[in-house]
């Protein structure tokens, strides 16, 4: 369950950071509420903290239809396309008027030979032209609501199509219209099975093809309500089909076949939205290797983004990422049809023992929950399973009873334990009768129960009765055909009703006016600059951040001067805007304890830096901290979803192990920690080897005011760097003993 629950400071801390004029919490968190006024209310950068939502009722079931270069010439595309068209239209109850400048009928109704010839303000135009864009301006001029474009040939083909996009969109910008496409197909205007009830899918493609497999589910009996088809993306986008379709209350599931976001930030508030009505995400997003993203831009013409950035932003906002499309239609369908579970815990129950060891070894390192079963329950299944038979969970029953009411008995019991939310029964292959015994006996059973009951029928045949009447014929039991699709589909279940309920948009927490840190912030940036060492913790500073005690200084007689209040030992560091790793160059010095090492590493870093060629502000003379777990704490820019926050572990493992978790603010605390949680390193925090636990606390309380610096400065902050940030141990804060700090 996410919340916003934030942790205690440290006294010491706490009065560090009331000493930069702000409160510990108010710093990091404050927003002022929202007035009644507000209709899209704005972050500290402007950014709108809601997602528009655009009214696609008209597209999806429109009144009247106008289909551009309509034609019934036997051979032409065109003519194909128009006939699918008129069913479609038939269906929905829509008027259709073909439009074509030298056709006075086609297909028997009445041709017009423009778009001003129209005898009424339509509500869809489908534009069978090769060139869209002078019939979108006719279409604007018209008050047309939605168009959809065919043509192919804009930003998937390089430069000049991305440029022939750009003005495609800006001629739709402002006009009133909404476009889909172009470089789209007939998705949209498909025939659905009205025969289907229950929760349905909503399905949204790139690529149309990719949709075939989730709109074939109808064939089993799963219900699909919409499909769009976004293709390039020139105005509607796949952000705006999901806050759609979060709200349609049909709508069970919404699954995705990404290529790439046309706005990270679009389907950040899309995603919310969708996560505050409950309403589970599920996405095949394509891009994760360079080849993939590669493949996708050439494909879609749109920049695919950091897929380490792209997949912990839809982890934090609840999109169930999968790899393959055979996963995106069990999930989805999983997700759309399953009631709320009652409990996380998973009951394996199956007829051989070798099957449920090896679908719980699977299921447990998935991270899946499986209880072992009170001693009580153990008993009671007893009576109907021989004792030498573990019923501990798994449950091995050794063969399910075929004659009796035994079988029906097993399940029962089995759903009633109030730590059992899923029960999830493997059947590897079909054994008549017992396998369709055991089939009908857990449809039966899952008609009378609350809860999830799962199938796996691992035939490869699938043409048994038992699987393609039996279980495929019950809208209660879910079934798949591979233990790995089964269980990608229960962790995508559990995990999504854990995090929508008590779901808190972090855009509620997001900072509407600007902090006093911001101002003084605003003072140390230097546009298109590298920071020194020196300002880059003025920076922080002005954050609340903590930075050692240190002076900056410009002679050898200063630095021994320093020293003395600093307090030995100290780190010389030279300290410069063009200076980013001092280490490979010489320029640190650690450890020195008396004045004459102090003149002789002053002379020397000054010598250094001018060998090198290296202009610098001064020499830092450095309070040493030694003692702590060094962490790295940063800000980049993504091309997608701008500013990012990565915590990971520091010093010289960050380039080795390469350890880091991501965000995209606004994020609160449960998001800070959950980042750590991440880490493989994750260990080093809680204390190893005698070494006592880090101070936890301090370094969320970092994360997060790094993440109001990224919102507050956003594209002025090009970069941020904090590695070593070294965390103390428990109770005795955090320290930035580095910092890089590249300005826009």
């Amino acid at each position: 369950m996410l919340g916003s629950t934030h942790g205690t400071l440290t006294t010491d801390f706490r009065a560090r950071v009331e000493a930069c004029g702000e409160s510990p919490r108010t710093a990091v968190h404050s927003s002022a509420a929202p007035s009644a006024d507000d209709a899209v209310p704005l972050d500290v950068s402007g950014r709108p903290l809601h997602a528009d939502v655009p009214d696609l009722d008209r597209f999806f079931r429109p009144e009247s239809v106008a289909v551009i270069g309509a034609s019934d010439a036997e051979g032409r595309p065109n003519t194909g396309i128009t006939r699918q068209l008129i069913a479609w239209a038939e269906r929905v109850g829509a008027r259709i008027h073909p439009v074509h400048p030298t056709r006075p009928t086609v297909f028997g109704l009445t041709c017009h030979a423009s778009v001003a010839d129209l005898p009424e303000q339509v509500d869809l135009a489908v534009l069978l032209v090769a060139d869209p864009l002078p019939v979108v301006e006719e279409l604007a001029e018209a008050k047309v609501k939605f168009a959809v474009a065919f043509a192919s040939g804009f930003a998937e083909t390089g430069d000049a199509g991305a440029a022939a996009q750009e003005r495609l969109g800006a001629a739709v910008r402002g006009s009133g219209l909404r476009l889909l496409g172009p470089n789209t197909n007939l998705n949209a205007f498909e025939e659905f099975r009205e025969d289907l009830d229950g929760p349905a899918i909503a399905l949204i493609t790139q690529s149309g093809h990719q949709g075939r497999p989730v709109y074939t589910l109808q064939e089993l009996g799963i219900r699909l309500s919409h499909w769009a088809p976004t293709g390039n993306e020139a105005d509607l986008e796949t952000s705006d089909f999901i806050s759609y379709f979060a709200e349609q209350p049909e709508v069970g599931a919404i699954a995705c076949y990404v290529e790439g976001l046309k706005d990270g930030r679009s389907f950040l508030l899309a995603a919310d939205r969708a996560a505050r009505n409950g309403v589970p995400v599920v996405a095949v997003k394509v891009g994760r290797t360079e080849t993939g993203a590669r493949m996708a831009a050439s494909h879609t013409g749109k920049l695919t983004g950091a897929d380490t950035v792209v997949d912990a932003a839809m982890r934090q906002f609840g999109v169930i990422r999968v790899d393959g499309l055979d996963e995106l239609q069990d999930t989805a369908a999983l997700l759309a049809r399953a009631r709320r579970p009652q409990a996380d815990g998973v009951v394996v129950y199956s007829i051989s023992g070798g099957t449920g060891a090896h679908f719980s070894d699977l299921a447990t390192e998935a991270g899946l929950t499986l209880p072992t079963l009170s001693q009580a329950k153990q008993d009671e299944l007893h009576q109907w399973i021989p004792d030498y038979l573990n019923v501990a969970n798994p449950v091995d029953n050794g063969g399910h009873p075929v004659g009796d009411w035994r079988g029906r008995k097993i399940i029962d019991a089995i759903l009633a334990d109030p730590e059992v939310g899923v029960l999830i029964c493997p059947i590897t292959g079909p054994f008549p009768p017992m396998s369709d015994k055991l089939a009908q006996d857990l449809v039966d059973a899952a008609e009378q129960s609350d809860k999830l009951i799962c199938v796996i029928w691992g035939s490869p045949v699938g043409t048994e009765d038992a699987y393609r009447t039996t279980l495929l014929g019950s809208s209660r039991v879910a079934t798949f055909r591979t233990f790995g699709n089964c269980i990608t589909a229960v962790r995508a279940y559990l995990g999504h009703h854990r995090f929508t309920t008590g779901y808190r948009s972090p855009f509620e927490d997001a900072p509407r006016t600007p902090s006093p840190s911001y101002r003084k912030a605003q003072a140390l940036m230097r546009p298109s600059q590298q920071l020194s060492e020196h300002a880059a913790k003025q920076l922080l500073r002005a954050y609340g951040i903590r930075v050692p005690r240190e002076q900056l200084v410009t002679s050898a007689a200063a630095a021994v001067r320093a020293a003395g209040l600093v307090g030995y030992p100290v780190v010389m560091k030279a300290s410069g805007p063009q200076l980013g790793h001092k280490t490979e160059l010489g320029l640190v010095k650690i450890g020195l304890t008396s004045a004459s090492q102090i003149r002789d590493a002053y002379r020397e870093l000054t010598d250094i830096a001018r060998y090198e060629n290296v202009p610098l502000d001064g020499i830092l003379v450095c309070q040493m901290v030694e003692r702590g777990v060094e962490m790295v704490v940063g800000v980049t820019q993504d091309d997608l979803f701008g500013p990012t926050v990565t915590v990971g572990l520091g010093g010289v493992l960050v380039e080795v192990l390469h350890d880091a978790a991501v965000r995209v603010p606004p994020f609160g605390e449960d998001q800070a920690r959950a980042m750590l949680r991440e880490l493989r390193g994750h260990a080093l925090l809680e204390g190893v080897r005698g070494a006592p636990p880090a101070d936890v606390d301090a370094l969320v309380e970092v994360v997060l005011r790094i993440q109001r610096m990224a919102l507050e400065l956003g594209d002025e902050l090009s970069e941020l760097d904090i590695n070593p940030l070294m965390v103390l141990p428990r109770g005795q804060g955090a320290v930035a003993l580095d910092a890089l700090a590249i300005c826009r």
